[in-house]
């Protein structure tokens, strides 16, 4: 483990996303899903695909769980 990285479970940074927009976590799992399928479709920019290639995940495009695990 990395010196002063702190590891939260996917549960809790969706609750603590959620209070800090004042919406619910299920809202936040919807326009975490949205933000992602639209960052890894709509971008052409060869070091943000590099960079989009090193996130694992088992489709082309990572869930919020399999992103969050990867950040």
């Amino acid at each position: 483990m990395k010196k002063g990285v702190v590891h939260m479970s996917n549960r809790s940074v969706y609750r603590k996303i959620a209070k800090q927009n004042g919406i619910s976590m299920k809202e936040v799992k919807i326009e975490m899903k949205a933000a992602l399928e639209y960052a890894f479709t709509s971008n052409d920019d060869s070091i943000i695909k590099a960079y989009q290639e090193q996130v694992p995940r088992r489709g082309e495009v990572p869930t919020p769980e399999e992103f969050i695990n990867d950040i």
